[in-house]
């Protein structure tokens, strides 16, 4: 059931239509999940995926959770491996970032505040959100 107010879904479907992203201020403005002050992800990333350019100048912090697989965070002089269902990383504003699944994973990401900007371009021109 979804109206003005209220929005039921599933993660896996819906992220599939918007690049993982949940909530935000990419959703439409009628739509529950429209927000400014953060943004969900659902990543579903197969083994070997990895950032198309690291993230630099970043004005938001971001908390990413290790639902299953092996992600590997890299940061400017470190990389933290999640490796086990829970696992998380907190980034600050300022913290350039960039990731690769080392195995098949499933990451839930938040982030505040949504601002727009921060998109990696894809190889048709095309731009969406990105962690």
């Amino acid at each position: 059931m979804n109206d003005d107010s209220l929005y039921i879904g599933k993660a896996a479907p819906d992220a599939a239509t918007d690049r993982g992203w949940l909530l935000g201020h990419f959703k439409d403005s009628g739509d529950p999940r429209h927000s400014k002050d953060v943004e969900i992800k659902w990543g579903v990333h197969p083994k070997g995926d990895e950032r198309a350019q690291w993230t630099t100048g970043e004005e938001r912090t971001a908390l990413l959770v290790l639902i299953s697989g092996r992600f590997r965070m890299e940061f400017p002089g470190r990389s933290v491996v999640l490796d086990e269902q829970g696992d998380y990383v907190v980034w600050g504003r300022g913290t350039d970032h960039s990731w690769y699944a080392e195995e098949e994973s499933v990451v839930l990401t938040v982030r505040w505040p949504s601002i727009p900007g921060y998109r990696v371009g894809e190889p048709d021109g095309a731009v969406h959100p990105s962690l």
